[in-house]
């Protein structure tokens, strides 16, 4: 496990990009974001992250730092323990969290 470097982000020094979401879109990572009791910016980095790191397409340096302001303790915690796991547990629970989220939207 690598020793936890001092915070370098904030709002102001943080790469912005602006996105055009289809109607619709907006309320609804409004409302996602508010059952994960994150702000609309995490949810949306926090899925990108998660679509990203199953792709294979971000390393350990580029994925989200567990100093980042953006994650509450519990959040740390928990991705400290996901990091852990072996490349397969990760997907495998990647996995399960997936069918889980899609069984409770069509239940709701």
């Amino acid at each position: 496990m690598r020793p936890m470097k001092q915070a370098v982000y904030s709002s102001r020094t943080a790469d912005k990009f602006v996105v055009r979401l289809p109607d619709g879109m907006r309320e609804r990572i409004a409302e996602v974001a508010r059952n994960h009791h994150r702000s609309m910016n995490s949810e949306i980095i926090a899925r990108l992250e998660q679509s990203l790191l199953q792709e294979g397409a971000l390393d350990d340096d580029s994925a989200m730092r567990l100093d980042s302001p953006e994650l509450t303790l519990h959040e740390r915690e928990l991705l400290q323990r996901f990091r852990q796991l072996a490349h397969r547990q990760q997907n495998a629970l990647i996995a399960l969290i997936a069918q889980d989220a899609e069984a409770a939207k069509e239940e709701g």
